[in-house]
């Protein structure tokens, strides 16, 4: 019998830099009567640091707009550069090595209302002047011509490019869907729900299932498209109106709905009758959310004056960022690299933010990056102890947003309330709880 033997050499025992060999450490609880103590302060330590350290504003970016930021762009194919659209119709392209504005035009009469970027470099831009423009931002110079010009029925409210095809499709009354290979050209087609004439508020195509297109409207619907069949699939009717829609990138049914009544829900497109989350904490409408590149994480902006980041399957937001000058924010993304988060907001500011407060991405040696690992390994373990978790969670909140979610906590506990008495003087089955997840989908049709 042949039997092989495990054999490691000196240098692979040693800690990366040094010649000290590591000694091996022995196990035994009865050795270390006050390990779980020492464990338990040094996370208790270690998330005093992360609140000490945290520090998510970095910097507003160049001079910002003249009138205020109300959509942005990224650009698909680039780390460092993404667009903004303001309410006086000027759209700029920033460089975010330099944080300073690169290229602009006077691309609109009024407010730029959606931008999006194709693959081979040109940004697409929509307002309410009725008209879709293409510019090259890449090789045109500065308030030059547009490469293009397509024009709507009526004022336009989204756009959104398809993942791998040179179409776009663009929201009104109704959407209208346009190939980029015809410039200045008429719609191909346009899509609809039978016999509804609202107002389409937030378009996305979905970027894995490329042939699946999401909408919002103003009569509080959720409505799906299938390209292959150029008809609708599926109708949902929430309480209120949405203003935006995430897909995540990672899981291909699964979207995300900034709504009017302070709440961002998580659907999975295959049943639309409950929700997969209800994230709560805003106290005023949510206008835009974004996945993060991961899918694990999301963010909202508010007209509360606050950008929230949250956790896919956590009810409540992680982290809550604002400043005293920020007015209300209109938009918020992720950067493709998942370290930094973008906001444009009514102040005319592009402003940009940590991810992680209390991260910095500075070059770290061997041993800062084992200490935080260890440090976050810690906090993981220890974060239900009462002081712990009493830290880790405290967060600085404008006074005004502290009041209205102070009020808004009564309102809803008087609403449980005035139910359950309901349900309590009502004949058996005749008034059911309702979980929070499905509460708010009024009606489905096919």
């Amino acid at each position: 019998m042949k039997i092989k033997a495990l054999t490691r050499t000196a240098s692979q025992q040693q800690t990366p830099g040094t010649s000290v060999q590591r000694q091996t450490r022995n196990l035994d609880p009865a050795l270390h009567p006050f390990e779980r103590a020492r464990e338990y302060t040094r996370a208790l330590n270690a998330t005093k640091m992360d609140r000490m350290f945290a520090q998510p504003f970095l910097a507003q970016l160049g001079r910002g707009h003249v009138d205020g930021v109300y959509t942005m762009a990224k650009d698909p194919n680039s780390l460092e550069r993404f667009a903004s659209g303001s309410g006086d119709g000027v759209v700029k392209v920033w460089d975010l090595t330099t944080r300073e504005e690169i290229w602009q035009a006077q691309a609109h009469e009024n407010i730029v209302k959606s931008m999006c970027w194709t693959h081979d470099k040109k940004l697409l831009s929509c307002g309410s002047d009725r008209s879709i423009k293409m510019y090259d931002p890449y090789n045109q110079a500065g308030n030059a011509a547009p490469l293009s010009t397509y024009l709507g029925p009526a004022a336009f409210t989204s756009i959104t490019k398809h993942r791998t095809e040179p179409v776009v499709a663009a929201a009104s009354s109704v959407i209208s869907i346009y190939d980029l290979n015809r410039a200045n050209s008429a719609p191909l087609q346009t899509l609809q729900w039978p016999n509804s004439i609202d107002t389409i508020t937030a378009l996305k195509f979905n970027q894995t299932e490329t042939s699946i297109l999401a909408s919002t409207a103003t009569d509080r619907s959720l409505i799906f498209y299938d390209m292959r069949t150029s008809s609708p699939l599926h109708k949902s009717v929430l309480t209120l109106a949405s203003n935006a829609i995430s897909w995540n990138p990672m899981e291909a049914f699964n979207l995300a709905v900034a709504n009017e009544d302070h709440n961002i829900y998580i659907f999975d497109m295959r049943n639309l009758k409950r929700a997969l989350n209800v994230l709560k904490d805003h106290v005023a409408a949510v206008m835009d959310v974004e996945f993060s590149p991961t899918g694990e994480e999301l963010v909202s902006a508010s007209y509360d004056r606050s950008v929230r980041l949250w956790k896919r399957n956590d009810g409540h937001s992680r982290d809550v960022y604002h400043t005293k000058r920020m007015q209300r924010v209109f938009s918020a993304a992720w950067t493709p690299d998942n370290n930094y988060i973008l906001t444009g907001s009514d102040d005319g500011n592009i402003r940009l933010w940590r991810a992680r407060a209390s991260e910095r991405q500075g070059v770290k040696s061997a041993r800062q990056r084992q200490q935080l690992e260890y440090d976050r390994a810690l906090v993981e373990r220890y974060k239900h102890m009462p002081e712990i978790r009493r830290i880790h969670r405290h967060r600085h909140l404008p006074k005004q947003v502290k009041k209205a979610s102070e009020i808004k906590g009564e309102e809803l506990k008087a609403i449980k309330r005035r139910e359950e008495n309901e349900r309590k003087h009502s004949s058996k089955g005749d008034s059911k709880r309702r979980s929070e997840r499905e509460k708010m989908v009024l009606q489905t049709e096919q």
